[in-house]
């Protein structure tokens, strides 16, 4: 039995628990912030906003531009934390960067002793993710924590989607810079395809998924079963490691999470909307705003600006690139070679930098600044392009910027990361005047690559989130946005416990050399020998080893001589063991031989019962076992014994 516990309901920032072969392992632990998405901006001047307090019995509650936002410090949705206990989870392995925000929190706050397991990318990466996560919050800090209105009898009378929100009690506050080293210092670092062994009894290996620098889709197996875990991947040609597909092949489990969030949006066709716009919007004398993380697409989106520019005649506009972690995102970007794509692996042999936006900076088109303030206020200039966080619009340089920019028509916002609904993030700020524009641009599998992938790596089993099994709520006609598979996908979601279908059969066990060296082999069919064999069994580790049966001590010489009950010597050959099926006409023409005659035959579930009437016997045969009862009559026992032995082989 194998169970997997499912702690997060979001699909691409999964969270997931498998108890395989005695190991405890967690699947990513994706923090969900759309939860954000409830509060009010924060603003770095705190004047703006046309929030107006609403009559409830918290002055927790902001109602601004027709919406009710909660007025605090944002909070996270984190993964569930009660349907397991935490501290028994011996390792986490991490498939890209965005799945790791909620680490600090079950690594610092539930006992955790473990270690965790990810590419060297992937770690750098989502460091600077999360110090990028702490700086917008400490950047401006607020005094109070709202938890009143979270109070079920307040919550249900308030607005959608408010009312809505669920499992509001275990949304958090962002971690400290302090937890988040102490939690990254429980990384270890692995290579693509490098094996790991976790105590005996099961092998990881991190294969790339395409998706990200060093994201990984993840295989866990034991000499007989085999998991493969599929998260954030991509078949198109971008920026990393091409896709892995062949290690996924004879899983028995395949685990699949973190498909598109975008099914119908073309990435390439959102680049090409995301470029005319920009330069539609350039060229009328305005300014554009682009929300985003501070690594993964924008550094394609700088790539295609690069290609752009010129053409465009965009030359003499500034980009800026503005985030507390700006510097060293464009900096790794440069020096992780080895886990980007062929051909930008072979431009730093040349030597040449792997990613364009090296020569963005050293031409001053592209400059980027940790902040707002300092360099960026003296340096700043109009009509321009600025690239900053956080995509939810509700802390970080952007809510700056919304406020700069908000009144104009003449400025476009464009969305390009997929995480968010983009009228949810601009409801706060309405009524705006500038222009939206909403090309996501999410590379990761989509149903229809999956189902092709699915048919050549052809899992016994596949494991999927409850919303893959079903089209869009709001294109409930769209089958074809959906797996559709034989068999059916096992779907889960938040706080569900799945059986995963597979029975453990059988266990590896190794045998010395010196006993393998005393077996007797007999042939008991052509080409088929088998022999017995004495031997203690050793498990450490879960190693399982036959080794030769000890020798007893020699008794001490005593000077009393005690009479010692007889024992059967440990080292004493066995008996042999018999193998074969006692036919039953042959049986009976053999007892007839030897004068019993009178024999009736009666047939049961398991063989047959044979009654010597005249010497009141039994004889029972059974396909593994055979039966000799008679009252006082050694003799006629041992000859029936020997009778039966006539149609078996001895070992």
């Amino acid at each position: 039995f194998s169970p997997q516990y499912c702690l997060s309901g979001h699909p691409t920032l999964p969270c997931n628990v498998l108890k395989f072969k005695s190991t405890t392992i967690m699947l990513d632990c994706g923090l969900d912030t759309t939860s954000v998405l409830s509060f009010l901006p924060l603003p770095l001047v705190h004047r703006w906003l046309p929030a107006t307090s609403i009559h409830t019995n918290t002055s927790e509650l902001k109602e601004c531009a027709g919406r009710v936002f909660v007025d605090s410090q944002p909070e996270f949705c984190l993964p569930e934390r009660e349907l397991l206990d935490l501290s028994t989870i011996d390792v986490i392995l991490i498939s890209n960067y965005h799945c790791m925000m909620a680490l600090p929190y079950i690594t610092e706050h539930t006992g955790f002793t473990g270690t965790v397991y990810a590419t060297e990318p992937t770690l750098q990466i989502g460091r600077l993710l999360m110090e990028e996560l702490v700086n917008f919050m400490e950047r401006v800090p607020k005094a109070q924590s709202a938890t009143c209105w979270k109070n079920k009898e307040i919550q249900r009378l308030l607005p959608g989607p408010l009312k809505d929100a669920v499992d509001v009690w275990t949304w958090k506050r962002c971690y400290s810079m302090q937890e988040v080293n102490s939690a990254l210092s429980k990384v270890q670092l692995v290579g693509y395809s490098q094996k790991v062994e976790l105590f005996g009894a099961v092998q990881i290996s991190p294969l790339s998924s395409g998706y990200s620098l060093g994201s990984s889709n993840w295989i866990i197996q034991s000499h007989h079963e085999k998991v493969s875990y599929v998260s954030g991947s991509s078949l198109l040609t971008t920026h990393p490691q091409p896709m892995d597909q062949s290690s996924l092949k004879n899983s028995d489990v395949l685990i699949l999470t973190g498909l598109t969030q975008m099914p119908t949006a073309n990435p390439d066709g959102m680049l090409g909307e995301f470029c005319s716009n920009l330069a539609m919007t350039i060229r009328a004398g305005g300014n554009v705003l682009v929300p985003c993380y501070s690594s993964g697409v924008i550094y394609d989106l700088l790539e295609c600006l690069y290609q752009f520019i010129e053409s465009a005649s965009l030359g003499t506009t500034p980009f800026y690139f503005i985030s507390p972690v700006a510097n060293s995102s464009l900096e790794f970007s440069q020096i992780f070679a080895e886990w980007l794509c062929h051909n930008k692996q072979t431009k730093v042999y040349l030597p040449e930098p792997p990613f364009p936006h090296a020569e963005l900076i050293q031409t001053n088109k592209l400059k980027h600044y940790p902040s707002i303030h300092g360099d960026f206020s003296s340096d700043f200039r109009q009509p321009c392009v600025v690239f900053t966080g956080h995509p939810s619009l509700r802390f970080g340089d952007v809510v700056h910027f919304m406020e700069l920019w908000g009144k104009s028509s003449l400025n476009t916002i464009i969305f390009t990361e997929p995480d968010f609904s983009y009228l949810d993030a601009l409801a706060p700020y309405q009524p705006l005047a500038m222009k939206c524009v909403y090309c996501p641009i999410d590379t990761r599998l989509n149903f229809h690559q999956v189902s092709k992938l699915l048919k050549e790596v052809q899992p016994l089993h596949v494991v999927c989130p409850e919303q893959y099994t079903q089209p869009p709520l709001t294109q409930s006609h769209r089958s074809d946005l959906m797996l559709e598979l034989q068999p059916p996908p096992m779907p889960y979601r938040r706080c569900s416990v799945l059986s995963l279908p597979f029975r453990r059969r059988y266990e590896r066990v190794y045998i010395l050399p010196e006993l393998a060296n005393s077996l007797v082999p007999s042939e008991v069919k052509p080409g088929v020998s088998v022999a017995t064999v004495s031997a203690v069994l050793h498990s450490k580790d879960n190693k399982h080893t036959l080794q030769s049966v000890p020798k007893p001590p020699p008794a001490p010489p005593t000077k009393k001589r005690k009479r010692v009950p007889e024992e059967p010597l440990l080292g004493m050959a066995p008996k042999p063991l018999l193998s074969g099926a006692v036919p039953l006409e042959a049986f009976l023409a053999t007892l007839q031989k030897h004068g019993i005659t009178e024999v009736k035959v009666e047939e049961t579930a398991d063989g047959h019962i044979l009654h010597l009437q005249a010497e009141d016997t039994l004889i029972q045969l059974e396909e593994d076992n055979t039966h000799i009862v008679c009252d006082n009559n050694e003799p006629l026992r041992t000859t029936l014994r020997d009778l039966v032995l006539r149609f078996l082989q001895k070992l």
